[in-house]
């Protein structure tokens, strides 16, 4: 499974099409993010990456969970969404 870690910042429309290529790959991705900035880029890249697999016949399922990740030397709650093909 490939890791992603998604900001605020980050390009939906690129997460998007990173997550395509890795379910087109026969994978799945988690996603990591910190934040609800973040939480709301990860979740429209979601729904974007559904449209660019649908016509290939895949349909995505997404499972939220809680992880800790290291930030700076700091432990930090982030929530992890796992995708993968349906």
């Amino acid at each position: 499974m490939e890791v992603l870690k998604v900001s605020s910042h980050s390009n939906a429309n690129s997460v998007a099409g990173a997550i395509a290529n890795i379910i087109r790959g026969g994978s799945g991705a988690e996603i990591q993010v910190v934040g609800a900035g973040a939480l709301n880029q990860a979740m429209k890249a979601i729904i974007i990456a559904r449209g660019y697999v649908a016509p290939s016949g895949f349909d995505l399922m997404c499972t939220p969970a809680f992880t800790e990740i290291e930030i700076n030397g700091e432990e930090r709650t982030a929530i992890k969404l796992i995708v993968q093909s349906k």
